[in-house]
């Protein structure tokens, strides 16, 4: 009895010093609305999850590991409020998932699943932050959100400046190129002005099989004048197939504004206009209003609508066939935890 309880000190003692040294968090996101879509044909009205943000539940953690650096780990699993399913295709840690040293004065190298720098990018400028009607990767590429098999290395701030190399291995037997993509980015903030510029680059590939490559270089920035932000990116599009035909060419511009309103109340607007140089009548533009009220810190309303204006050989915003324009219009509520 006596080894038995001095045992169950020195695990106590143990526990005590590890929780200590530690600090694992649990957060997550809880999204869902109304959403009525029309694809130009017919209209459909659901109940969707991650309309402004995408449901999750994460945990993050960090260890001291002394003189400025720590251990630090994101776990993050997406699901579906609307149906309880895993979100991101079945995986248990779909969103984030990595692992990796952090250091003050010099940044963090993660290795694992994690955002694509000119995804990261687009969320900074665009007033929709990626989320609700007018979300920009509606016609701006961020090459998937996130990427597998994933080293990325952050800087720390720098008297404003950032930036972020991140390279995700294909792993392909015998070719280190099938599959495999290359970002950066390098963005300066201070004061109301951001600005940012950023790189990605893609080895397309199925099967195991090279099929291509994709490039994109954003030019993106906000200004705050306090009564209102403006927001502006612009994106060169090119790619090619496996045989070096040209298939991609093209520019996406945003223009944006969000401005606060009463308090707890922000107006988000946004015009996106894509330019498609591979054919005529591939042209396609998107407007989008939306607003979004705090009822706390952590909990929000929201709202939104958006249109696009497809010419007759261009599909997007979910068009059911070329040259319809489709609308979206959705009303929800986030909680944040």
């Amino acid at each position: 009895m006596k080894k038995s309880l001095l045992a169950f000190a020195v695990l106590a003692a143990f526990a005590g010093t590890t929780a200590a040294q530690t600090n694992v968090s649990i957060y997550g996101v809880a999204d869902a609305g109304i959403t009525r879509f029309d694809n130009g044909a017919t209209t459909t009205t659901r109940i969707d999850s991650g309309i402004q943000s995408g449901s999750r539940i994460g945990f993050r953690g960090t260890e001291d590991l002394g003189g400025g650096l720590s251990a630090i780990f994101t776990l993050e699993n997406g699901f579906n409020i609307d149906d309880g399913t895993l979100g991101q295709g079945g995986r248990l840690f779909g969103r984030q998932a990595f692992v990796g040293l952090s250091s003050n004065t010099v940044g963090a190298i993660k290795f694992g699943r994690q955002y694509n720098p000119i995804r990261s990018a687009i969320e900074g400028v665009d007033p929709f932050a990626l989320g609700l009607a007018g979300r920009a990767d509606n016609v701006f590429n961020v090459f998937g959100d996130r990427t597998d098999n994933t080293i990325n290395f952050t800087t720390a701030n720098f008297g404003g400046f950032t930036g972020q190399v991140a390279y995700s291995l294909g792993e392909v037997a015998g070719s280190n190129s099938i599959g495999r993509s290359f970002g950066l980015s390098a963005g300066y903030a201070a004061g109301p002005l951001s600005v940012i510029v950023a790189h990605h680059d893609q080895n397309l590939a199925a099967a195991g099989v090279a099929t291509g490559d994709s490039k994109a270089t954003l030019l993106g920035g906000t200004f705050d004048f306090g009564v209102a932000k403006l927001h502006a990116a612009y994106a060169r599009n090119k790619g090619q197939t496996a045989a070096g035909v040209t298939n991609i060419d093209r520019d996406d511009i945003l223009l944006g504004v969000s401005a606060p309103v009463g308090g707890n109340g922000r107006i988000l607007a946004s015009w996106i206009r894509r330019s498609d140089d591979i054919g005529a009548n591939r042209d396609a533009d998107q407007i989008a209003l939306g607003y979004t009220h705090d009822l706390s810190k952590r909990t929000n309303l929201y709202t939104s609508y958006g249109r696009t204006r497809n010419e007759s050989a261009a599909t997007l915003g979910g068009a059911s066939a070329a040259g319809r324009d489709p609308s979206v219009f959705n009303v929800g509520v986030r909680h944040r935890f």
